[in-house]
């Protein structure tokens, strides 16, 4: 049986094999990973094509995505979930066995109970992660916290992130995470939410905008992520405002968004409601506007 790479540092030869035979009935025979998945991490992240530098164990076999402790990691894709605990390099962790076939690695996840560098939490839900082990999740269902655990101690809050597609050998994630659709907020389900969504027009009818997303800021958390670049399509009920603003700053009422234009600068503010995953992802109407400015 061949071996495949979990950690840049070499996780130990049993677990690959271990890992892989729990993902076969799991996986397909496609070969290759979806062409878009949804980005693995919430909130403000930095990251470069790292893939295949050189490291003490080996070559890096993934792309180490810097983020804020404790951060939101997702679900890639819909799938299954697996924990593995025991590395002393990789320390908490888990699988993900995609419905496409595909498996993908969450390295590095937290086990501090501060925001400190305590060291004093265990690879358990909560701690480390966001669902039980062997859940069935959905694309973007939380699945983890980043963090610093195994041999990233002490280094900056990231997620270790691999894409093996059918299971196999590690590939770069990096196409991937470019194309990738990035969640517009996390929130608890049910918890209320609200955005304000700034880009511009893609299309409008009576009841509809179709909006490409640069970028979001989500109320009560205040979580404002950037450089988003991906379409929403939102109802505009007859309740919402529709509002026409001069370079002036002066905002006039219309009567219609059939009088926005493609490309023309827009920005809502959506209507309060609970939380949902169809939300967090901005599925075609999941989010309603309260209140729509166009502007230029």
């Amino acid at each position: 049986m061949r071996s495949h790479r979990t950690t840049a540092r070499g996780v130990l030869f049993l677990a690959a094999i271990l890992a892989l035979s729990a993902g076969t009935a799991f996986a397909s025979s496609q070969g290759k990973a979806p062409a878009h998945i949804v980005f693995p991490v919430v909130g403000q992240v930095q990251y470069i094509d790292d893939f295949g530098q050189a490291r003490a164990g080996g070559s890096h076999q993934g792309n180490d995505l810097m983020a804020r402790k404790r951060a939101p990691a997702v679900a890639a894709e819909a799938g299954k979930v697996k924990y593995w605990t025991t590395s002393a390099s990789a320390g908490c962790m888990l699988y993900l066995y995609g419905l496409s076939g595909t498996m993908y690695e969450y390295i590095h996840l937290n086990n501090d109970l501060t925001l400190k560098n305590d060291n004093r939490g265990k690879c358990v839900r909560g701690t480390a992660y966001a669902v039980k082990n062997g859940a069935r999740v959905a694309a973007g269902q939380q699945i983890g916290y980043v963090g610093d655990s195994g041999d990233a101690n002490g280094i900056h809050a990231h997620l270790h992130f691999e894409v093996h597609p059918n299971g196999g050998r590690a590939v770069d994630p990096y196409p991937y995470l470019q194309a990738a659709q990035k969640l517009l907020f996390a929130s608890k389900p049910g918890a209320p939410f609200a955005l304000t969504l700034t880009g511009t027009v893609v299309d409008a009818t009576a009841t509809q905008l179709t909006m490409k997303v640069s970028t979001s800021q989500a109320y009560p958390s205040g979580l404002t992520l950037t450089k988003l670049n991906q379409s929403v399509v939102l109802n505009v009920p007859t309740s919402a405002l529709v509002q026409s603003v001069e370079a002036s700053g002066i905002a006039h009422i219309i009567s219609s968004m059939l009088v926005a234009t493609t490309g023309q600068r827009v920005v809502v503010w959506t209507q309060p409601a609970p939380a949902t995953l169809k939300a967090e992802r901005g599925d075609p109407g999941a989010l309603s506007a309260a209140l729509v400015q166009l502007s230029g």
